[in-house]
């Protein structure tokens, strides 16, 4: 029975979610799997990634053929590394303490790597997040400046029509006062 490392498609539209799975090659996309061996979310950013690499050493070892998307998988989690070490040991190029060592150095270069990405994407969200803060109070300074110019003709105009009444009353009053040195004057005379 020719067996593949696949895909399986779970999830609801637009929101995939697959389980990485080794299934006789005649079977449907979604339908009966000899076992499951792992999972993958591309939703997330870096993408999620379970696997049991011992299964999928086994399976690799029994002839199972990965597809394309499922070997990237497979080697970007280090299964085909670990299946290329254990070819190693079987042929007697290395002990099992070796292929072991050699393995679990790569993993924690791998996990080093992965969290510097992830170091990386958290630090450029808080660099937009801070831009977008700045940019936004920027925005409201400038709306407040407006909202303050706006009053502030108002302000103005009433000063100014304060003024123009409070010289109107001067007027009146230096008015008032010739008069009143007129008659005075009229009367005096």
């Amino acid at each position: 029975m020719p067996v593949k490392i696949r895909l399986q498609r779970h999830g609801k539209k637009g929101k995939p979610f697959f389980w990485i799975v080794a299934a006789d090659s005649r079977a449907k996309r979604d339908g009966k799997f000899l076992e499951k061996l792992g999972i993958y979310n591309p939703t997330t950013n870096p993408a999620t990634i379970e696997i049991d690499v011992d299964s999928s050493v086994k399976w690799l070892q029994n002839g199972a053929q990965p597809t394309d998307t499922a070997r990237a998988i497979l080697s970007y989690k280090g299964v085909l590394l670990k299946n290329h070490l254990v070819g190693g040991v079987r042929k007697g190029a290395l002990t099992e303490e070796q292929a072991e060592e050699k393995f679990n150095a790569w993993v924690s270069e791998k996990e080093g790597k992965v969290e510097a990405k992830k170091e990386n994407l958290s630090k450029e969200q808080e660099a937009a997040k801070a831009k977008a803060l700045e940019a936004e109070k920027e925005v409201n300074a400038k709306r407040e400046a407006e909202a303050a110019a706006a009053a502030q003709p108002e302000v103005e105009e009433t000063t100014e029509d304060q003024e123009a009444a409070a010289a109107n009353e001067v007027d009146d009053a230096t008015a008032a006062e010739a008069n009143a040195e007129e008659k005075q004057d009229q009367s005096g005379s």
